[in-house]
């Protein structure tokens, strides 16, 4: 168990109390500031591993595996969180586009696996998962500053099409692994 690996787990461990304090308010009026560090320290997590994975050589199945799943259910725990709070700033259909696209490239994902192929992480994907943190990041701060409502509905609208670009990206440069199938 590499420290890249040792993030992952920790990026999941941390979905626990966020969750429980954003959703339950358990820390008085301070839940959403706790929530909203838990967040970004998870997130940066992310970024971590990646980079020290790399530069170290430590790239193993396990966080070939877990690093995108755990970015997933971060992100998705969060964005559905918010929906619950505030729905009029996080419509369902935004989080239903971003959670199908999940759930399409996992499946592609396996299907490639089934025939040996690794896909890895695009471009597009990485800007996708960033702009998805970036909103949540946005939502959660929830800061009373002008125009904050239009710069996050701009936010969410990215992250919703990087999304799609993503997903589209993802198909078409792999599109030899269906075609096989």
């Amino acid at each position: 168990m590499n420290l890249p690996n040792k993030l992952t787990i920790l990026r999941m461990v941390l979905i626990v109390p966020f969750v429980i304090i954003l959703l339950t308010g358990c820390a008085g009026p301070y839940s959403r500031l706790i929530a909203l560090a838990i967040f970004i320290i998870a997130s940066l997590t992310d970024m971590l591993d990646g980079k020290i994975a790399r530069k170290y050589n430590l790239i193993t199945n396990f966080g070939k595996f877990m690093d995108p799943l755990a970015d997933k259910v971060l992100v998705c725990s969060a964005m559905i969180c918010l929906v619950e709070l505030n729905p009029e700033m996080l419509p369902a259909w935004a989080v239903i586009i971003i959670i199908a696209r999940e759930f399409i490239i996992s499946g592609f994902r396996l299907v490639a696996s089934d025939a040996g192929i690794v896909i890895a992480a695009s471009w597009w994907g990485k800007c996708k998962t960033v702009s998805q943190m970036a909103m949540v990041i946005l939502m959660l701060a929830n800061l009373d500053v002008p125009y904050m409502d239009i710069i996050i509905t701009v936010v969410m609208w990215i992250a919703v099409v990087l999304t799609v670009i993503s997903l589209v990206d993802y198909i078409w440069k792999n599109r030899g692994v269906l075609a096989d199938r």
